[in-house]
């Protein structure tokens, strides 16, 4: 069973903003060090985009985890009251 938990929306938000603080100023002290900074938090963007795209729907993960239940699998949990 692969579970994916999707990253916080502050960790997208942090990137964002640590990438723009790494170039517009760190990278004016020094090069080195807003580089460093800049791949940094570009890392951390392409990890949070990559892990909303892996998440799936709580049904999805529910059913994986009701496989036993006898509803589950006659399909009656999809039919709506």
């Amino acid at each position: 069973m692969n579970s994916f938990t999707p990253l916080p929306h502050e960790w997208m938000l942090a990137s964002i903003i640590g990438f723009f603080i790494a170039v517009l100023q760190v990278w004016n002290w020094s090069v080195t060090w807003g580089f460093t900074f800049a791949l940094f938090f570009t890392l951390m963007f392409i990890a949070s985009v990559v892990s909303m795209g892996a998440v799936g729907s709580e049904e999805e993960e529910l059913v994986e985890l009701a496989v036993h239940h006898p509803e589950v699998r006659a399909g009656k949990h999809r039919r709506r009251a």
